[in-house]
């Protein structure tokens, strides 16, 4: 890779750097530097009219590093409590996230009372609907009595989902925002959509024509190592968004019935003989590594 090239991957980075650095920022509840956000978003205009320009030689590279550093050095206070990223979510005590902004702050495209309605009542629904799910399934392991597993299961699938999909929809939403994406993602979205308008109109039309309530979503997908564009019913269809499978068991009648006829029980009991225990594991130490704000 030629220098030039090694500076615009650079630049990129750094403006990856910068965009995620501001969203972080959004969702904190108090910042004491006022002009932190606004230096951030100048940083980046400055670094995109370097990439347009192709001004890319030895001396944007030294001082866009040396703003880089200073800045960080101001960001870095506001991420000292990066501990508590490490937590993890007792049983039955998920809580509600603040809204990153007012709830006014997205008028006139989304009115106030909607806002309030939808995080204070909705959201906060989900949240006491998966708390209860969670300690239900836990007084059921407690009691041996699984009588109404499947219930809880249904009731933790659907408000757990509710909840997830929440906590990111807030946080993906900003009075400042609208425009389109720049850097990394943009390059993503039009090596996978062909152009981001093309992405804009499938994702739209997602939305538009999901069945019933539910949601449109865009993912990025390990395997295929693509950004993929799904739809959702309701909130999960027995399943829960911001999770990582670790552990899977195929119980659709093709992967058992030919062997085991109708007796599945029996083919779930044998099938813990064949469980490969370091395969989940290396998958466990690679989920480990995201890291979202818990809630």
């Amino acid at each position: 890779m030629s220098m030039p090239e090694q500076i615009r991957q650079y630049l990129f980075e750094v403006e990856e750097w910068l965009e995620e650095a501001a969203l972080q920022l959004c969702g904190r509840e108090l910042i004491e530097d006022d002009s932190l956000l606004e230096t951030l978003e100048n940083f980046k205009k400055e670094v995109q009219k370097q990439l347009e320009a192709h001004m890319l030689d030895e001396k944007v590279l030294e001082e866009t590093s040396d703003h880089l550093h200073q800045l960080s050095e101001r960001v870095q206070p506001y991420f000292a409590d990066e501990e508590r990223v490490m937590e993890s979510v007792p049983i039955g005590q998920h809580r509600l996230p603040p809204l990153p902004y007012a709830y006014n702050a997205l008028e006139p495209y989304i009115a106030q009372e909607i806002m309030k309605l939808h995080h204070t009542k909705h959201h906060q629904s989900y949240v006491d609907g998966l708390n209860k799910a969670e300690k239900m399934m836990k007084e059921a392991r407690e009691t041996k009595n699984y009588e109404l597993i499947k219930h809880w299961e249904r009731e933790a699938a659907f408000h757990g989902s509710g909840h997830y999909l929440h906590s990111i929809f807030w946080e993906i939403m900003n009075p400042k925002g609208g425009g389109k994406p720049s850097g990394a993602l943009l390059q993503q979205i039009e090596k996978d959509f062909g152009t981001y308008e093309q992405f804009k109109k499938h994702f739209s039309e997602a939305a538009k024509k999901a069945e019933g309530v539910g949601w449109a979503i865009l993912v990025w997908a390990p395997r295929s190592r693509r950004l993929e564009i799904l739809q959702a019913e309701r909130h999960q269809l027995m399943t829960q968004w911001d999770t990582i499978p670790l552990l899977v068991l195929d119980v659709w009648e093709h992967a058992y019935y030919l062997q085991y006829k109708n007796e599945r029980g029996q083919y779930v009991d044998n099938w813990w003989n064949i469980v490969h225990w370091p395969a989940v594991s290396n998958r466990f130490n690679e989920a480990k590594k995201v890291k979202w704000q818990p809630y």
